[in-house]
């Protein structure tokens, strides 16, 4: 991936966050999906039970993390090494055939760059899962990716956002986080990020440093504004 030249902290503009960290599934694309129809593929090969509610235990988890609970889950015969590859196979296919983007998360991704607010992909997703999608979007549409295979401790631990932050010589503080999940909400707020929360697919409960909307549709970039001053509370 080319990489745009990202501007100094002092040359941002004060009216508006130093950067923007971006999760992705769920967030950027709704590729959760995805991974669930491949989960219930991977328990039905080996005769075991899958429910929807271990589905949603697992999203935002680092990957290394979802195959430990599928391996104890389904009672299967392999490493979650190796569980995390079968995964990896069956949803890049998918996605190579067609990425379901977020209603709003182009539109905005684009605003911020044209902006000059750098914006960093803070995913669990491992990097050849994440190449397929970063495809589709205009070269240097990222400053930086942080995947999950690249950090020692997965979201809810805040390796991976004060990593995206470190990349950028910035503090967490000055950086906007924009999550689906309670996992990821939590590793951006315990980075010190203040959190754009558009929940999806499970709920996530209000906490300190989150901000709410139902959509990222309409959302500027001088709509995060407000979450870097207050610290992110409330409901857009």
């Amino acid at each position: 991936m080319t990489e745009r030249t990202t501007q100094r902290p002092e040359e941002l503009s004060d009216d508006l966050p130093a950067a923007v960290l971006w999760d992705m599934d769920g967030t950027l694309v709704d590729t959760e999906p995805y991974w669930i129809e491949t989960e219930q593929e991977l328990a039905h090969r080996h005769g075991a039970e899958w429910t929807h509610d271990d589905a949603m235990a697992l999203v935002g988890s680092d990957l290394m993390d979802s195959g430990v609970y599928i391996r104890e889950r389904m009672g299967l015969d392999l490493s979650p090494r190796e569980i995390v590859d079968l995964l990896l196979d069956g949803v890049v296919v998918k996605v190579a055939h067609e990425v379901p983007w977020r209603a709003g998360a182009r539109e905005l991704l684009a605003a911020l760059g044209e902006a000059g607010v750098p914006n960093v992909l803070v995913t669990m997703s491992w990097r050849r899962f994440v190449e397929p999608v970063l495809e589709q979007l205009p070269p240097g549409s990222f400053a930086h990716v942080v995947t999950g295979d690249e950090v020692p401790r997965g979201k809810p631990h805040p390796d991976p956002y004060l990593r995206a932050a470190a990349l950028l010589g910035l503090d967490p503080r000055a950086c906007v986080a924009i999550e689906d999940s309670p996992t990821g909400a939590a590793s951006a707020a315990a980075a010190g990020c203040p959190v754009l929360v558009v929940p999806h697919h499970v709920p996530v409960p209000p906490a300190s440093r989150l901000t709410f909307a139902d959509t990222l549709e309409g959302i500027a970039p001088a709509d995060l504004v407000p979450l870097t001053r207050r610290g992110g509370r409330g409901r857009r």
